[in-house]
């Protein structure tokens, strides 16, 4: 009787099967090359899971400039992405706009692939 009672409110209430109707989303953890304008910006930040993340990080060297390949999750990378959105901004310099255009490229297509 008292579970038919609580089945009821629930229902009453729309939480009547609320573990079927919502769905976990999960944080992967992601190994994303961040080019290395934007490792240099990051590695003295206040946020302290983004500083450790890319202490953490191990240089490869590609051509003329060089990248730092980061594994954390996808919830880190977009904190340091956010930090980092002075290289966006009108009237910062081109290697700074592509830098930050090249790694917000690799969240996206690594968080639809995920």
């Amino acid at each position: 009787m008292v579970t038919e009672d609580v089945s009821a409110l629930l229902a009453g209430a729309g939480l009547a099967h609320a573990d079927e109707d919502q769905t976990v989303v999960a944080d992967p953890s992601l190994a994303l090359d961040v080019p290395g304008l934007i490792a240099e910006q990051l590695r003295d930040t206040e946020d302290q899971a983004v500083r450790e993340t890319f202490a953490a990080g191990w240089t490869v060297r590609r051509g003329q400039g060089y990248s730092v390949r980061v594994m954390a999750l996808l919830s880190v990378h977009q904190a340091a992405l956010d930090l980092c959105a002075g290289l966006a901004a009108e009237g910062a310099a081109p290697a700074g706009r592509k830098a930050y255009r090249v790694y917000a490229d690799r969240i996206t297509t690594a968080s639809t692939t995920a």
